[in-house]
């Protein structure tokens, strides 16, 4: 069994609405948030928040994050999930021209396009990027099976380029 590790990666991407973001408050304490997500490669993560909500006031001041993409929906020790680490903000001028083209992904994921004046002005909503500087897989393997990659018969994270 062969198995390229970007398509696994996009896999996981095209395959959940949903990514867990990660981030800091000014004290250190972590906080973590469900976001609906949009990608754009595999480095490009997309999603739409309050401003009051924690998370978006926990980006203006540590603007580094974690990044979780997992399949909830598979059988125990059938784990598979894609990690990143990088930096994220809030989206203004070309950038957040290119976030509206890319969120909130294909018409398939039944989520409704954004306009400028949703996510500008007084609107409580602001598009946001986290731009990863590292992606990792879960090695993709059978329970209680080495993987094909490596020979390795416990979970371990790829590293993706």
């Amino acid at each position: 069994m062969t198995v390229d590790l970007a398509v696994h990666a996009w896999a996981l991407l095209d395959a959940n609405g949903y990514l867990t973001l990660g981030t800091v408050d000014p004290d250190g304490r972590p906080w973590t948030s469900p976001v609906y997500f949009a990608a754009a490669g595999l480095r490009e993560f997309y999603w739409t928040s309050e401003t009051a909500a924690v998370h978006s006031r926990n980006l203006t001041e540590r603007p580094q994050v974690s990044i979780v993409v997992f399949d909830s929906s598979v059988r125990p020790y059938h784990g598979r999930a894609l990690y990143a680490v990088g930096t994220a903000s809030e989206l203004a001028g070309d950038d957040l021209e290119r976030g509206l083209e890319v969120y909130p992904g294909p018409p398939d994921r039944g989520a409704t396009a954004l306009t400028r004046d949703d996510v500008t002005g007084s609107s409580p909503y602001r598009l946001y990027r986290a731009t990863a500087t590292d992606v990792w897989v879960l090695c993709p393997r059978e329970p209680r099976q080495p993987c094909p990659l490596h020979a390795v018969a416990k979970d371990h994270r790829v590293g993706i380029e």
